[in-house]
């Protein structure tokens, strides 16, 4: 046996798609922040309070929600938070 560890991708990807990451704004100001809950338990708590810290700062939010975080968002959504938002946190939780 050996100490390798092996990764198995589950999708059905020859190969990786590979995206250069978008640069992050150097402000908020101005901005609106899309809050995506991913319909896991307690990603909401996280998003409350992430939204409160926002607010205090007079940072425009809009939360939006996937309506199973067993699937991808559906394409509507993500074309309504494209349009509505110039940066998104995906809260994760259990």
């Amino acid at each position: 046996m050996t100490d390798a560890t092996v990764v198995l991708d589950p999708t059905a990807e020859r190969s990786p798609a590979e995206r250069a990451r978008l640069a992050r704004p150097p402000s908020l100001d101005g901005r609106t922040v899309g809050l995506l809950d991913i319909s896991k338990p307690r990603g909401d708590v996280f998003l409350d309070r992430l939204e409160a810290l926002l607010a205090d700062r007079g940072v425009s939010v809009q939360r939006y929600r996937k309506p199973t975080f067993t699937r991808i968002a559906p394409t509507e959504l993500k074309q309504q938070i494209s349009d509505e938002c110039d940066v998104v946190v995906e809260g994760l939780a259990d």
